[in-house]
């Protein structure tokens, strides 16, 4: 069995700019990390990994520092990285990443079960999980918390919606998108570490994969950055201080009167 664990390199949430002309994120010079809601999908693939004896499969599309993630989930227990890099790859929109990733793991050979974190806490869309599984034409179960099962053709899972909770059996080959909830996160291992620090992981371009050129990049995404403005917050608040027990009243007063003002008070409310 194997199971591919599409990753993730992001900025620190705290450490995110984006390009005003262009609308795509500026990752150069960024402080930049293993996308956390990737980790419960690679703590899942290696529990399932425990179950059923699979081989599990990191892959990510990212310039050559995202080669440091791929080594994080080796590190962790996966078997083996895929990394896919190329310029023509630069300030691809979800649809276009889903597209590479996507003919990326269809060049890997047979593929039995793909699991994505939730979403990437840069762009925020939880669309690339979903949009591989549409292009790749794999049954696709989202927010899953719960791991029920897992054997050999078919798992069963537990996935949250608004409503409460499913209970789900899904056919293998398939695509999943995890939460959180689904597992605690192991930490890497000494042997890990020195496993990851010593394996070569393979790099794919274009020229490796067989796709459509159009489709690539910033110029193959169908999506479109129009206008980005910084949110600012306005507030016109009133400070009301009374450290005196002879000042309450005039401040209570006060109170009322900025309420009435800004027409929060209910009817039949007075002082």
């Amino acid at each position: 069995m194997v199971i591919v664990v599409p990753i993730k390199q992001v900025p620190e949430t705290s450490n995110v700019q984006m390009d005003s002309v262009t609308g795509v994120m500026i990752r150069s010079g960024s402080k930049a990390i293993l996308n956390p809601l990737d980790l419960y999908a690679i703590e899942s693939a290696l529990r399932y990994k425990e179950a059923c004896d699979a081989r599990v499969i990191a892959v990510t599309m990212g310039p050559q520092s995202a080669m440091k993630v791929l080594k994080e989930a080796i590190a962790m227990g996966c078997d083996d990285a895929v990394h896919i890099s190329d310029r023509a790859f630069a300030g691809a929109d979800t649809w276009s990443t889903s597209y590479t990733l996507a003919k990326a793991i269809a060049g890997m050979g047979k593929v039995d079960l793909i699991i994505t974190g939730e979403r990437a806490t840069d762009g925020d869309t939880g669309q690339v999980g979903p949009e591989i599984a549409s292009w790749l034409n794999l049954p696709l179960v989202t927010y899953v918390s719960q791991l029920i099962e897992m054997r050999s053709d078919s798992m069963m899972v537990k996935r949250m919606t608004e409503e409460g909770y499913q209970k789900l059996e899904v056919t293998l080959p398939a695509l999943i998108t995890v939460l959180k909830e689904v597992a605690t996160v192991r930490l890497s291992t000494l042997k890990g570490k020195m496993r990851a620090m010593d394996m070569i992981i393979p790099t794919r371009t274009v020229k490796d994969l067989d796709v459509e050129p159009s489709y690539l990049g910033l110029k193959g995404s169908p999506t479109k950055v129009v206008k980005i403005e910084q949110a600012r917050v306005k507030r016109d608040a009133l400070i009301i201080e009374a450290m005196e027990a002879d000042k309450v009243p005039d401040a209570v007063i006060s109170l009322f009167d900025f309420l009435e003002d800004k027409q929060l008070l209910e009817k039949g409310e007075s002082r």
